[in-house]
């Protein structure tokens, strides 16, 4: 018994331990590329296809802005416009629910609509790009959600730039970020024009990440 259990705490030679370790190494590498290759699958399968091609039949349901609303949004020079939607809220964990949000709305003058690939590199790395047009009609409606840690931010006239009230992220009229702990600038919202309506779609990013990946949609 004793010869046995020596036998047992005897580390062996420098190669068997070599050895050892090598296997030990190789199977937690290949464990962590099988995890992988599983993960990323269904991850991209809990994205709904509706969202990956808004404009596809079957698509996402759609929003529509009240006619006061777009007539504030075109006249729109002093800053954003605030709009108010209602929809139904879907995510992964709970039933479907009705909900109501506000985005704030931007016209942007043509030379911001040019210069937007520039001012927003965010929305076009792979990483971090969103699959629909973020300029519809010279217009961009935000998320109201703060990418930072979800508080919802405000328009501040007077600095002429987004303000969250809570940790004080700040971005510009075009939503790319200038000071604060937010991790990323603002997310752009489907937005279309369809049979003489403006029309919106409801997006819920993660926070506290660099990369847009989709937790709700409606």
């Amino acid at each position: 018994m004793t010869a046995h259990a020596q036998a047992y705490r005897d580390p062996g030679t420098p190669e068997e331990q070599s050895r050892r370790q090598f296997l030990a190494n190789a199977t937690l590498a290949i464990g962590g590329v099988i995890g992988l290759v599983v993960a990323v699958p269904c991850a991209v399968s809990l994205i709904p296809e509706s969202l990956l091609k808004p404009n596809a039949a079957g698509g996402p349901v759609w929003t529509p802005l009240s006619a006061a609303e777009m007539k504030a949004l075109e006249s729109s020079t002093a800053g954003p416009v605030k709009i108010n939607i209602n929809f139904t809220y879907q995510d992964g964990y709970l039933p479907p629910a009705g909900d109501t949000q506000f985005v704030w709305g931007v016209k942007l003058r043509p030379e911001q609509v040019a210069n937007f690939q520039k001012t927003r590199p965010d929305l076009f790395r792979p990483a971090s790009k969103v699959n629909y047009p973020a300029i519809t009609l010279n217009f961009v409606l935000f998320s109201s959600i703060c990418p930072h840690l979800g508080c919802k931010f405000n328009w501040d006239a007077g600095a002429k730039r987004f303000i969250c009230p809570c940790h004080g992220s700040e971005f510009n009229g075009e939503g790319a970020k200038l000071a604060g702990p937010a991790p990323r600038g603002l997310d752009p919202l489907p937005f279309r024009e369809q049979d003489g309506k403006a029309e919106v779609t409801w997006i819920q990013y993660k926070s506290q990440t660099p990369d847009r990946i989709i937790v709700a949609y409606s």
